[in-house]
């Protein structure tokens, strides 16, 4: 892109703004302190729901559909898993990009935030390419750099889609040294404490075998979940991106791209029944009362 060159990491020596509601990064999060942090989502300004054409999301007027079918499903097996174990933050990253790393990240987290009373925060760690804001249609400023460079407080950097249990804190302004600024000690405070505010913290970083930036959020996190394409990840990428990874808790892998027809197929036979046996008990009930 044409214009000015993206700022330099500067939040080393700066000093950070106090966090409004909240302890200071890096202190122990108690009771008291926790009441205090749940105040901070009182100040998150709201915004419209209004996802671009392009980013296809899962629509919860059409429960029905495959799509959203199948991420019901990712979503019952890893709260399975945090029920199992303390899981609340999870990289979702891919071997390569294009392979839909985005897209899951954001209909996982719209998944998670249909349940009643389970927050959900979305974060766009992908300082690189970042996306998730193009997505839903609003600014990619003030977001994690803007909070990490100690230019907003951290209530400033994020937005709550209104009507929703759903919360994100878009990538912030470019920067020229993204890893750098990973290796604050101020990201792995923040990721720490985020799970007193909200029960899933959903991080999207750029592809493992692109730039270490995965690498490095995978070791600050409970967990990562990566992302292949039928037809375009192949075997050695997977190979070289799970060794990437080392020791670190992979939840496992999603796989996208799937034709329609292999993915519809499936549920084909049983939405027919399903709407099928609605419409017979309409019926009768309808025959009962003419009767």
């Amino acid at each position: 892109m044409a214009g000015q060159p993206p700022p330099p990491i500067e939040s080393r020596h700066r000093e950070r703004p106090p966090i409004m509601g909240a302890p200071p990064l890096g202190s122990s999060v108690g009771l008291a302190e926790q009441h205090a942090l749940t105040g901070l989502l009182d100040l998150v300004k709201e915004i419209p729901y209004t996802p671009s054409r392009e980013a296809l999301l899962i629509d919860a007027q059409h429960p029905d559909e495959a799509p959203a079918e199948e991420f019901r499903t990712l979503r019952t097996r890893l709260n399975h898993m945090q029920s199992r174990q303390a899981i609340h933050t999870a990289v979702i990253t891919s071997p390569s990009p294009a392979e839909g790393k985005s897209f899951a990240a954001m209909n996982l987290a719209i998944a998670e935030a249909q349940l009643a009373g389970n927050n959900v925060l979305l974060c766009d760690f992908d300082f690189r390419r970042p996306i998730l804001h193009n997505m839903l249609q609003t600014d990619r400023s003030p977001g994690i750099t803007d909070y990490l460079l100690g230019k907003v407080q951290l209530h400033e950097a994020m937005r709550r889609v209104a009507g929703t249990n759903l919360y994100v804190m878009p990538a912030g302004e470019a920067v020229i040294n993204p890893l750098e600024l990973l290796n604050l000690k101020e990201v792995k405070q923040m990721i720490d404490r985020l799970p007193s505010l909200f029960n899933w913290i959903i991080l999207d970083s750029p592809p493992l075998l692109f730039a270490a930036d995965a690498n490095l959020l995978a070791t600050l996190c409970h967990g990562t979940i990566l992302v292949v394409r039928i037809g375009a990840t192949t075997i050695d990428s997977i190979t070289r991106a799970m060794q990437s990874l080392c020791q670190n808790n992979v939840l496992g892998i999603i796989v996208n791209g799937a034709r329609r027809g292999e993915l519809y197929s499936k549920y084909t036979y049983y939405h027919s029944y399903y709407a099928s046996s609605k419409g017979s008990k309409k019926e009768e009930a309808d025959d009962e009362d003419e009767e």
